[in-house]
């Protein structure tokens, strides 16, 4: 009796056969979604950038600087309107924190302004920029100290430095006592008055320090020069308060 055998059919290698058909088929999908362009990450960073700049131009913008103003009229409304000054009649005269000059001798006169080109020009503050070596700056104190000299006689005393020299805004709306008092003889003279009751007026209106120790004691001019009129009456013409 012959051995029985079985036969079995050779394994053929996987390694080299080709793919199968579900997988070829599916390749091809995969390599065209690779190369898509990425939009879509550029988007959401870009939406949510838009989104704040809006939101930012709209509270910083808009909503903060009206409810600040808003507050301000309310709790404030002279200083929010600019400080504004009225006469008697309620006209508008200028304003509390901006100087403006005055040429009559019967009103005191403020410092000197390098404000634009006639002087206290409110649309181009600023200083002379003029040092202390300059010969420009000693030679315009020169002149001004002669003028004031001859305007005062009867002033006693070296003419105050603020007189002579303009402030850093050359807006400057008020003086030391000492600079209204050394005009004082001459504001008198010109209205006709006795010079006491013209430096009793100065004091009155003189503000002390801040809470008693901030700032120094000053006058402010336009405030003066109204209460001037007011007390002993307006002058008319060139060199009125306006």
């Amino acid at each position: 009796m012959m051995p029985s055998h079985t036969v079995t059919a050779p394994t053929l290698a996987t390694s080299g056969a080709p793919a199968p058909a579900s997988h070829a088929a599916s390749a091809p999908a995969s390599n065209v979604a690779s190369n898509e362009p990425h939009e879509r990450p550029v988007l959401d960073n870009l939406l949510p950038a838009l989104r704040a700049t809006v939101v930012t131009l709209v509270l910083t913008g808009l909503a903060y600087p009206f409810l600040v103003t808003g507050l301000a009229k309310v709790l404030f409304p002279a200083r929010a309107a600019g400080s504004l000054v009225e006469d008697e009649a309620g006209r508008v005269v200028g304003s509390e924190l901006i100087a403006q000059p005055f040429t009559s001798a019967a009103y005191f006169q403020p410092r000197p302004s390098a404000a634009g080109d006639k002087g206290w020009d409110p649309t181009a503050s600023g200083g002379s920029n003029l040092g202390p070596t300059s010969k420009k700056l000693r030679d315009s104190a020169g002149a001004m100290v002669e003028k004031l000299t001859r305007e005062n006689p009867e002033a006693g005393g070296l003419v105050p430095v603020e007189l002579v020299t303009s402030s850093g805004s050359g807006l400057d709306p008020e003086l030391s006592p000492q600079a209204a008092l050394w005009q004082a003889a001459r504001v008198a003279r010109a209205r006709h008055v006795a010079p006491e009751r013209i430096r009793a007026l100065v004091e009155e209106l003189t503000a002390g320090r801040l809470l008693g120790f901030i700032g120094e004691p000053r006058v402010n001019v336009l405030q003066l020069n109204l209460t001037l009129d007011r007390r002993f009456g307006p002058l008319s013409g060139a060199g009125a308060a306006p």
